[in-house]
């Protein structure tokens, strides 16, 4: 019972790390996206649109190399399976947008963002449910 105890203070103090550091990111995330949202950029906005872009990409290897060195040998397992899944679920996502695009019933463009975002979700769900539902 104690060693439960344990280990969910160690995962909930896992958890809290990830969000501490995660804030930030999304926040330049949407700043991010904010920026590369308006069709007619000049060549100063696309400059900042690429360089916010560029920080925003490094920050989530950042926070997602700093939370695999933190983790458990079970939780990078669960993590690694949980990015898998999601990865298949993104290239599906992409080659059924593609044939959409191909077939002229929607824009890939229009699609590709959403299949990213979630496949982002998917992974966050299933490694959630699988550290949640384990115990």
């Amino acid at each position: 019972m104690a060693k439960e105890m344990q280990q969910d203070q160690v995962t909930r103090a896992a958890r809290r790390a990830v969000l501490i550091d995660g804030i930030p990111v999304s926040t330049l995330g949407v700043v991010a996206l904010a920026l590369g949202s308006n069709p007619d950029q000049s060549t100063a906005q696309k400059a900042w649109w690429i360089a916010t872009t560029t920080v925003f990409t490094l920050a989530i290897a950042w926070v997602l190399l700093r939370a695999f060195r933190r983790a458990d040998e079970y939780l990078r397992r669960v993590q690694l399976e949980s990015m898998a899944v999601a990865f298949a679920a993104v290239l599906v996502g992409l080659q059924v947008a593609t044939l959409l695009d191909a077939a002229g019933i929607v824009q890939l463009h229009q699609l590709a963002q959403l299949i990213l975002i979630g496949g982002v979700a998917i992974w966050l769900l299933i490694a959630d449910l699988r550290t949640r539902l384990h115990r």
